[in-house]
């Protein structure tokens, strides 16, 4: 089992949602995030005064996935999310030891 975490572009999450419930990809978990990266914030004005936003909102999706599943995943949200400029995310895929349903108890790739 995997677990597979994407951060993408705010305005990107519909789309991608869609993308991977057209796909047959039934949970999904979302966080609204601030993140600082390679694209380094941006200057806004507020009053006539000019101040530095370092951090940028991001939205982090987190997908439990079977082992065999982890390539759709992968390909849905990265063709889904980009727009080929700077910022547009990462993906990132963690291994999992274990999966509990609490409301049943099932374990394993069975919780999923």
């Amino acid at each position: 089992m995997k677990l597979v975490t994407a951060i993408i572009k705010p305005f990107k999450l519909q789309e991608v949602r869609e993308a991977l419930v057209n796909a047959g990809i039934q949970g999904l978990t979302i966080t609204e995030v601030k993140g600082y990266g390679r694209q380094k914030g941006h200057t806004e004005m507020y009053r006539g005064a000019e101040y530095a936003v370092d951090t940028l909102p991001k939205i982090k999706l987190e997908v439990l996935a079977k082992d065999d599943e982890v390539s759709l995943i992968t390909e849905t949200i990265s063709t889904s999310a980009q727009t080929g400029k700077i910022g547009d995310g990462k993906i990132f895929v963690s291994s999992l030891d274990e999966v509990i349903r609490i409301r049943t108890g099932e374990t394993g790739s069975e919780a999923i």
